[in-house]
């Protein structure tokens, strides 16, 4: 499942973002969501989330399908 849903990621949701720096390479960073930063239903880059360990950037796979 891609991130582009805001519905489909909620706090403690196991995911794949991608960092502001890592944008031009792609590279994934894995985390548990700890907020949600976008407010708008849905985002064509992937909803904005902080991980727990305080890390913030664009979701790009949901891992875990509750």
């Amino acid at each position: 499942m891609d991130g582009t849903r805001r519905a489909d990621i909620k706090p403690g949701t196991e995911v794949n973002i991608v960092l502001k720096q890592d944008q031009r390479t792609g590279k994934l960073t894995h985390g548990f969501v700890k907020d949600l930063l976008t407010k708008s239903p849905s985002h064509p880059h992937g909803i904005k989330v902080r991980l727990e360990d305080g890390q913030v950037g664009r979701v790009k796979e949901v891992l875990n399908d509750e």
